[in-house]
């Protein structure tokens, strides 16, 4: 048996500041070993821990999705020893990558539904990977339709900035990109915050899922609104991805009640974590 402890080595093929704090960058990775590449399969809504040498691990969602070969992505913000040491560090540089860990988005039950994904800040990591998963054109067919609802405090601050333009100029999903602030005189998209976004565009909650991932006050105030629009708690999809720890239920840091989110989750319904102590 693999021991879970080992990451797999690789290699920073490219960064990219992605805000104007410069504090969250987006890493692309690739395996030293093209063998570990392939033993490397995940699905959209997992994450990994990555390591570096003499400074620790640190668990990060995977922003990649599994429709995109050869490479794996990862946005890192700047907080601590292991991501300041990894800010640091350039495109030749060696990390180690465990993983990946935890469950996903459950695509399966998503089949035919319409997909609601509402995300807030650097939260956007694994909501990423979903929408480029949606799109993928052996998957779009499988879902209704496409709704994003995105924000960040300024213009300078959201992630990913290119490809929501390019989202936003497809008919095959519906962008609502919002800003707390606008200090950008060309700003064309949405003033406000995401709750109050949400419930402007009101998305229909029949036969619909919403992903919700966020900060905990993004996310506190969203929810009655989704109960307002209708959607039931067992279609209001979370990822308490904040939570994790060691990543294999060893440690037990991340344990809410009697569930080890890293093993349980870290992706829950509402119906679920209604049944554990609050978390929102």
């Amino acid at each position: 048996m693999e021991n879970p402890y080992l990451p797999y080595p690789v290699k920073i093929d490219s960064v990219i500041t992605e805000t104007e704090d410069r504090n969250l960058k987006t890493f692309k990775l690739v395996f030293l070993n093209s063998a570990d590449g392939e033993r490397f399969v995940h699905r959209a809504g997992q994450f990994a821990e990555l390591s570096i040498a003499g400074k620790g691990e640190i668990p990060i969602g995977i922003a990649s999705s599994p429709t995109e070969k050869g490479h794996l992505l990862f946005t890192v913000n700047r907080v601590g020893v292991v991501t300041t040491a990894l800010h640091q560090m350039a495109a030749g540089d060696v990390i180690g990558v465990r993983g990946p860990l935890g469950n996903w988005y459950p695509w399966e039950q998503m089949e035919g539904k319409n997909v609601i994904i509402i995300g807030g800040g650097f939260a956007f990591t694994t909501l990423r990977a979903s929408i480029v998963y949606l799109l993928h054109p052996k998957n779009r067919s499988r879902f209704g339709d496409i709704t994003v609802i995105y924000g960040a405090r300024t213009p300078g601050m959201l992630l990913y900035k290119d490809e929501l333009v390019r989202w936003d100029e497809r008919d095959d999903i519906q962008m609502h990109i919002t800003v707390d602030a606008a200090d950008d005189p060309d700003w064309k998209y949405n003033v406000g915050f995401v709750p109050t976004v949400t419930q402007e565009k009101a998305p229909s909650a029949k036969d619909s899922y919403a992903i919700v991932c966020g900060p905990p006050i993004m996310i506190k105030f969203t929810l009655p609104i989704l109960r307002e629009l209708g959607f039931p708690d067992k279609r209001i999809i979370m990822s308490l991805e904040m939570r994790m720890k060691c990543g294999i239920g060893m440690c037990g840091r991340c344990n809410i009640g009697t569930e080890y989110v890293c093993k349980d989750g870290p992706v829950f319904s509402l119906a679920q974590l209604s049944n554990l102590p609050s978390e929102y």
